[in-house]
This record gives C-alpha cells, sequence and structure tokens, in this order.
C-alpha cells in the first residue's frame, strides 16, 4: 500500500521528495475511506479504530503505558453473565467452536446469535479434532489442568472470571492480544459466550477427558 502511494504521489508531484509516513498514512486512510460504502449492515463506521487497534496497528508495539491503558479500558468494559451463570452446555459450546460463520453484509440484523467461534481455526480443544489452527495456544485440557472439578467451586472463582474475562475481551491481559473480542465486540452473545465457557471448563466436556 505504501509502496503504491508513494509511486503514484511521486509520479503526480513530478518530485523526488518522498512523503514522510505520516503523510502516507493519511493517503492511505483516505484511500481505504472513500473506497468503502455503507451497505446493510456493514457500517462504514467499522473502520474507525479504538485506542487498542490504532496503537496495535503500528509497526512497533505501543509503549509500556498505553499498553497498560489498553488493558486497562478492556478489563472496565466486561459485563459479567446475568445472575452469575458462568457455564452453559459444553455441547453447545462444541458446535460454537467447529461454527466459522461469521457477520455479513446480507445479515438483515447486526445482533448476535448466528455467529460461530471458529475456535478450531487458532486452536487444539479436543483430541477428537485433526485439523485445528496453532495461532493460539492449545486449549485441551483446558479446565482439568488448571484443577477445575467444579466450575461452582468458589476456590475455582479466579480461573472461571479470567476465562469469561479472555472471551468477552482478549485485550484485558494482552494489550495487542489477536484474539476475538467476541463479547465486548458483540461477536457472540451472552448465552452463547456461556456455552463456551462449558466447553472449555465442564469437567464432562472433551476437552477435559
Amino acid at each position: 500500500m505504501r509502496i503504491t502511494l508513494l509511486l503514484a504521489v511521486t509520479l503526480v508531484a513530478g518530485c523526488a521528495t518522498a512523503p514522510s509516513p505520516q503523510e502516507l498514512d493519511r493517503l492511505a486512510l483516505t484511500t481505504i475511506q472513500t473506497s468503502f460504502r455503507d451497505q446493510g449492515i456493514a457500517k462504514v463506521d467499522r473502520l474507525k479504530q479504538d485506542l487498542g487497534q490504532a496503537a496495535c496497528s503500528s509497526p512497533t508495539p505501543p509503549a509500556d503505558d498505553v499498553a497498560k491503558r489498553i488493558e486497562a479500558e478492556a478489563l472496565a468494559s466486561v459485563k459479567w453473565p446475568a445472575g452469575g451463570q458462568y457455564l452453559g452446555d459444553w455441547r453447545e459450546g462444541e458446535k460454537l467452536a467447529q461454527n466459522g460463520r461469521g457477520m455479513t453484509w446480507t445479515d438483515t440484523s447486526a445482533e448476535p446469535g448466528a455467529n460461530g467461534g471458529n475456535c478450531y481455526n487458532c486452536h487444539q480443544i479436543s483430541k477428537q479434532e485433526i485439523s485445528y489452527g496453532t495461532i493460539g495456544p492449545s486449549l485441551y485440557n483446558y479446565g482439568k489442568i488448571r484443577g477445575v472439578k467444579d466450575p461452582a467451586d468458589p476456590a475455582t472463582a479466579a480461573i472461571v472470571q479470567y476465562t469469561w474475562t479472555k472471551l468477552w475481551n482478549s485485550k484485558a491481559y494482552a494489550a495487542c492480544s489477536n484474539m476475538p473480542r467476541f463479547g465486548h465486540a458483540g461477536l457472540l452473545n451472552e448465552t452463547q459466550i456461556r456455552h463456551l465457557m462449558a466447553l472449555l471448563l465442564d469437567p464432562k466436556s472433551p476437552v477435559n477427558q
């Protein structure tokens, strides 16, 4: 993108002076903004970046103070489950993990519910699955390794809340996490996140066998 814009600007301007990186970024942003339009549920405001997106799109990692601010804001954005009910049905969670469907402009509503988690795209989850991504760590035995025998036991509250937070807004623990912010971005609803929680933490789930 930068090379193409550099050549175009140089040819038009007819000079040998290359534009600054800031000018190239401005030109790139202008090009992107003028190349998209609202269509269906897909709105141009998707191009607006929050602090974490902007900082982590830079070629260099954000400064420590910026990273801490991103993480603090992400943690503050987490919505805890109604009635303190963290777990749903691991069987439904497995279906979500296998489902790679995401929002498209042809959807009639932007409300979450019809989307999948696409978890296997980045993680190993169960031994039954022979094809999975390695962008993220293996989640096999996720709850078992962490000693979760009863997710309702107060002794496991810390790992249960950590897992919920990670699914809701992964930037709470890693400013430039590549993991989708399922709850924060409205990709999955609360019920779906409960099902994924059960997949990871329920001792009866194939994840923990």
